[in-house]
């Protein structure tokens, strides 16, 4: 029985080429010439379907919300086996986070990319590709949402980082594992997600930014995003949710204003948690109206705050208790 994989492009080194300068142009190579060069059993079937072909950071709110329209269109189909999105590796973990809490099926939505383009000796690329369309198309990956793909490994959107510039182990997971393998063209699962959470009903995505703390910030920065209408604010914070205490009047004075501003923190591992009583501390945040982010990085966070926001739900600090 044939399986059916649809294959959404939307550019990056995994379909970039040379040009003269010897530098890469992003996004040149179609998802047909891609396709073309995979090996693939002959149950499966793939449709190619051109989107984008732009670097990743080329790619904000409203290009992740054009992907999930066809993703959502392609998933009307009941013989489309799940689906594929290629993608440049400087953003992916962002879009394939914004799928996962924004795409409701069973189905696989893989997103995978590459870190060196197709031409380049020791190339990622087909690996890379092949392997997604294997994951999408494996009934044994359902119910696990979105997930990345890459170097052999599958990983869930959630907490998936891009963890090296340059490196074929380019993405990992800190803390929590990843779900499965692929192994000489079997896929293997090992994990799944145990709580999903999905928003359809999305409306227009706000504004919402990250400040990154560090020894001596002030809150500059804030008073700026604020007047520049931002709706949230994502604080990077260090250890268990600590800022500088100099930010502390710019922060009360965003939330008075009605900004949401949540918490998050630098480190790896571990969540924000009030354990200290100090100025700027998480316990000092908490009082001045800040929400504590969990174990969320600040990229993730920023996602689920947009998303919340655009969804016209209360935001505290059980929502990022998942």
């Amino acid at each position: 029985m044939k399986r059916k994989v649809s294959v959404i492009t939307t550019g990056g080194t995994i379909a970039s080429k040379p040009i003269e300068s010897g530098l890469l142009n992003s996004g040149a190579i179609t998802g047909e010439e891609l396709a073309a060069l995979c090996q693939l059993p002959e149950e499966i079937e793939i449709k190619i379907i051109d989107l984008f072909q732009l670097p990743s950071m080329h790619i904000g709110f409203s290009e992740m919300m054009k992907i999930r329209e066809v993703i959502l269109s392609e998933f009307n189909d009941p013989e489309v086996s799940g689906i594929v999105v290629t993608h440049g590796t400087d953003s992916l973990e962002e879009t394939a986070y914004f799928l996962d809490l924004t795409v409701d099926d069973e189905r696989t939505v893989v997103i995978t990319g590459s870190q060196r383009s197709p031409f380049e000796v020791g190339s990622d690329v087909f690996s890379n590709l092949s392997n997604s369309i294997l994951v999408a198309s494996e009934p044994a990956t359902y119910g696990s949402g979105t997930v990345v793909v890459f170097n052999e490994r599958i990983y869930s959107a959630k907490y998936v980082r891009k963890v090296h510039s340059s490196n074929l182990q380019a993405f990992d997971v800190f803390g929590h594992g990843y779900l499965g393998i692929i192994d000489s063209g079997m896929v293997r699962v090992y994990q799944k997600p145990v709580n999903r959470e999905v928003y359809m009903d999305i409306r227009e995505i706000p504004k919402v930014d990250i400040v990154k703390c560090y020894s001596g910030a002030t809150g500059g920065i804030i008073d700026a995003l604020v007047k520049e209408g931002s709706k949230g604010i994502i604080l990077e914070g260090v250890g268990r949710g600590q800022v500088s205490p100099h930010m502390m009047p710019s922060i009360q004075q965003a939330v008075n204003h009605g900004v949401t501003v949540v918490v998050t923190t630098s480190a790896e591992e571990g969540r924000v948690y009030p354990v200290y009583d100090y100025l700027g501390s998480a316990a000092d945040l908490m009082r001045a109206g800040v929400i504590l982010g969990g174990d969320y990085n600040s990229k993730k966070a920023r996602i689920k705050v947009a998303i919340l926001l655009a969804s016209k739900l209360d935001i505290d600090s059980r929502s990022f208790d998942n």
